[in-house]
């Protein structure tokens, strides 16, 4: 998509470009970098942990206390290359929300899985969105082709059988008995390797993240 500038430019900070697409006419879009709703969205994002060197490089440098580090620096890196390549950066966290889930189903035909993480063919759970461009023009994109949900093909369902306390079940994400558990005794194991149902699922286990990453996610999830 867009040529291989744009993904050479993002792949120095080990991200990913992560599908995009053309707003239909008449859709209500965002507003691109000259004040009018844009015409295509390119998303950026990780696939497994290869933009955690480049982060931790940066990290070096910055206050210890600083507030949302990850963040931090997934803006100042899409925003440089934004800048670049003439589009307006934005972010999942943007006020207010952006639809990024739905955009990141459009714009790479995912599914949900069990744990809400969108289920990719390849990266498994193992990936993010960490932002997106937005273009006044209509860029050339990849059509998408719907691939197969590979949790329609897992039987045992192992992602809701490991943790302790059930927090993820059918009905939902018990966020309090979570939160409860990772902060507690118990909770060391899910502290320092992450997600006990995440780390069970099958799927793209090569992009699963190192264990220094999970425990800094889990960190920020928990407020520790």
């Amino acid at each position: 998509m867009t040529g291989n500038g744009l993904a050479e430019a993002i792949g120095r900070h080990g991200l990913v470009p992560r599908g995009g697409f053309v707003f239909d006419k008449g859709e209500a879009a965002p507003l691109a970098l000259s004040g009018r709703p844009a015409r295509s969205v390119v998303l950026i994002g990780n696939a497994g942990a290869s933009y955690w060197p480049h982060f931790r490089r940066w990290r070096e440098g910055r206050p210890a206390d600083l507030e949302n580090p990850l963040d931090t620096w997934c803006r100042e890196v899409i925003g440089g290359i934004a800048q670049d390549f003439g589009a307006r950066a934005v972010s999942p966290s943007d006020r207010p929300f952006l639809p990024f889930q739905q955009w990141a189903m459009r714009a790479e035909g995912l599914k949900s899985s069990p744990l809400g993480i969108l289920m990719h063919p390849e990266y498994g759970l193992w990936h993010a969105y960490r932002g997106a461009l937005l273009f006044d023009i209509e860029i050339a994109v990849e059509s998408v082709h719907e691939p197969i949900h590979l949790c329609d093909a897992c039987v045992g369902k192992p992602c809701l059988k490991a943790c302790p306390v059930d927090a993820y079940t059918p009905a939902g994400f018990a966020h309090g008995d979570c939160l409860s558990h990772v902060c507690g005794p118990e909770g060391k194991p899910c502290r320092t390797a992450g997600c006990l149902d995440r780390n069970a699922c099958p799927y793209g286990v090569a992009y699963r993240y190192p264990a220094e990453v999970q425990a800094f996610h889990m960190k920020a999830f928990a407020k520790l």
